[in-house]
């Protein structure tokens, strides 16, 4: 076989196998919704639960420090430890999803203008 001939053979494979790889969709499809159960999951039950317990955390740090560690420097050194880790956590998590933010806008990009509350609108 010569070049030529083994070129229109591989088109003529690719053409043959068309309809198989385009009968594949019903199974990725089942994959897609997994991956989208699974981004739900994360958007709307993880993160919310990452933020709640790192302001429980930060509210915690807060009493021990001034509550509980009144007169006591050791747990005012507790609560300012616990107060610094929340802040700490805050701002990684605000952070990430910023970044990641930007990165899907930029790949994906949008089409709808982001509203900025309080400016008035035309």
């Amino acid at each position: 076989m010569n070049k030529a001939q083994k070129t229109i053979g591989k088109y003529a494979m690719l053409i043959l196998l068309m309809p198989i790889v385009t009968s594949a969709q019903q199974y990725f499809g089942e994959v897609d919704t997994f991956f989208t159960n699974i981004g739900g999951f994360i958007d709307n039950i993880l993160i919310p639960l990452l933020f709640t317990l790192a302001l429980l955390v930060f509210v915690f740090g807060m009493f021990k420090y001034f509550i509980l560690g009144g007169g006591n420097e050791a747990e005012r050194e507790k609560g300012k430890q616990l107060i610094t880790y929340a802040i700490i956590g805050f701002v990684l998590m605000v952070s990430i999803w910023g970044i990641v933010n930007i990165i899907a806008g930029g790949l994906f990009g949008t089409t709808t203008v982001p509203t900025i509350p309080g400016t008035p609108t035309l």
